[in-house]
């Protein structure tokens, strides 16, 4: 049996991961620019190309309201780990870096991985407290 090459691979975790409840969209960004490598569940400039607000949500044609364009969400995504970062290296010097940052609001949470060339960004529900 073939394996799977790291591209299937990934398609396929991240498959996975926007059909787990309360997920709203997953995001991949290029770590140097914020450029969207991939994204699932928001509106992307190709969907609006194609003639209106039609966006996939969690495999469905169905949009929340109040949808986010991917890329406004990128960019606020990439100057918030770049502020962490310098919050960081700041308080801890040259030798740390950040690892995980969660950001919680009364819609939804944001969790946000970071890795050497991407960032894994996961959108999904606030779970009720």
């Amino acid at each position: 049996m073939q394996q799977p090459t790291p591209l299937e691979e990934t398609a396929a975790l991240l498959a996975r991961l926007a059909q787990r409840p309360g997920v709203q969209s997953t995001l991949i960004l290029s770590r140097d620019t914020g450029a969207i490598v991939r994204s699932t569940g928001l509106i992307t400039a190709e969907d609006l190309a194609e003639g209106g607000e039609k966006a996939v949500r969690n495999g469905t044609d169905t949009m929340k309201k109040g949808t986010r364009r991917a890329d406004e969400v990128a960019h606020l995504v990439w100057t918030f780990v770049k502020n962490a970062g310098t919050t960081t290296t700041g308080l801890n010097g040259e030798s740390d870096e950040v690892k995980l940052l969660r950001l919680r609001t009364k819609r939804n949470e944001l969790v946000i991985v970071p890795d050497s060339k991407f960032l894994l960004v996961v959108v999904h529900d606030t779970p009720p407290a």
